[in-house]
């Protein structure tokens, strides 16, 4: 656990970031979706600490019906709490109107599509208001690939991009976010019931440590032996690592100039 005093360091570079990143861009403030969940609440704080009130816009989409009412009120609550103007967009008659004009899916495509609808929308609002769009991803999940690609993996700029989830509940702690968030089970709401500990295979704190092993440069053998990690867990984690790989690079041009010049 990072000491008190270290958070406070920590929060400084993150606004101070966003407050270049946003000046860089000629950008007159910020979006963030926030969907009730404590990474989206503290991209919000963070937000709000380096621009103020007035720069930021939260984006609230919810699917009624799927998207639980506890993140709903959580949402809307952080917003009044943050005293940030705020957009409430329910989602279900977007998605049924690509889906009443798509091939039948399964699932997952579904599931999908709908954070790509989210940042459709986080992204018209940029353009309308000249903002830039802040993605909520952490760490953890940027490195396993559990993100939508061009869906909430899409953002200009990524404030806790570089913290793991255990280490984003700590710095929403340290911020004031409301206990009840941080402590809710983590899940991106692309159906009912469902929670990311579940859908990753293995819980926050595991994944973590295994992925700060992997960071510091230790091989699979030493976090089974030396850190005692179960190896199923370790390849599992290397296996969502190693598919997930084409999600955190750009898209591949083929290289022909050696042809044609």
């Amino acid at each position: 656990m990072i000491r008190l005093a270290d958070w406070s360091k920590i929060a400084e570079r993150i606004t101070e970031f966003i407050r270049r990143f946003v000046e860089s861009a000629g950008a007159q403030g910020v979006i963030v979706g926030i969907s009730g969940g404590v990474d989206s609440v503290t991209t919000a704080f963070l937000c709000v600490r380096a621009l103020g009130r007035d720069r930021v816009l939260g984006l609230i989409m919810p699917e009624k019906g799927v998207t639980r009412d506890e993140d709903i009120r959580d949402a809307i609550d952080v917003c009044r709490k943050l005293n940030i103007e705020y957009r409430y967009i329910e989602i279900n008659e977007i998605v049924e109107s690509f889906l009443r004009n798509l091939d039948k899916g399964d699932m997952i495509p579904v599931a999908n599509l709908k954070p790509r609808i989210r940042m459709t929308i986080n992204y018209y609002y940029a353009n309308l208001l000249n903002y830039v769009v802040a993605g909520t991803g952490n760490k953890s999940e940027i490195a396993c690939g559990y993100f939508t690609k061009w869906g909430d993996g899409a953002a200009d700029f990524f404030p806790i991009g570089d913290l793991y989830k255990t280490e984003v509940f700590e710095l929403a702690r340290f911020l004031g976010v409301p206990e009840r968030i941080i402590d809710k089970k983590p899940s991106s709401g692309l159906w009912v019931g469902q929670t990311d500990e579940e859908e990753l295979g293995i819980s926050y704190e595991r994944l973590d440590g295994i992925l700060k092993a992997l960071e510091r440069g230790m091989s699979s053998d030493e976090i089974v032996e030396k850190l005692r990690f179960d190896r199923r867990e370790v390849e599992r984690v290397l296996d969502l690592m190693e598919r997930s790989r084409h999600k955190r690079e750009l898209p591949p041009i083929i290289r022909l100039r050696d042809l044609l010049d």
